[in-house]
């Protein structure tokens, strides 16, 4: 794949990441798919800063996704905090029998989103001519 090819999936990889983040988690954790998305019992607190935190960052991935090579200590928060993230709800909710739908929910998609920005965004040489 060409470098300009990556970049240009890049930027559709984060709008569409951004989006998720900024409008589509709410939704999955309160209508769509709770058991896979919203811990129990329902922790009204958490769950409005969860869902701040990652709208907040969602709409910087959108506004990185205009020139990504200037944004990718952002990219890279995103790839290992998501993985850090997953990798912790895996660890809770192999403990916790009435969380295991974490681990078909928000668990994978966060491996998800870690490995398709890090495959995605430029690194050492590539990342300074792109």
């Amino acid at each position: 794949m060409s470098d300009a090819t990556r970049l240009r999936y890049l930027r559709v990889a984060l709008i569409l990441v951004g989006l998720i983040f900024t409008v589509g988690v709410y939704p999955l954790m309160m209508f769509l798919w709770p058991a896979g998305w919203r811990w129990q019992p329902n922790q009204p607190e958490y769950e409005q800063m969860i869902l701040g935190v990652y709208a907040t960052l969602g709409v910087f991935l959108i506004l990185a996704s205009r020139n990504p090579l200037e944004h990718r200590s952002l990219i890279w928060f995103t790839v290992w905090s998501s993985l850090v993230h997953a990798g912790i709800m895996a660890m809770q909710a192999f403990n916790a029998p009435a969380e295991h739908g974490h681990l078909m929910g928000d668990v994978p998609a966060l491996i998800i989103v870690a490995i398709l920005l890090g495959v995605l965004t430029p690194r050492g040489a590539a990342a300074q001519t792109a």
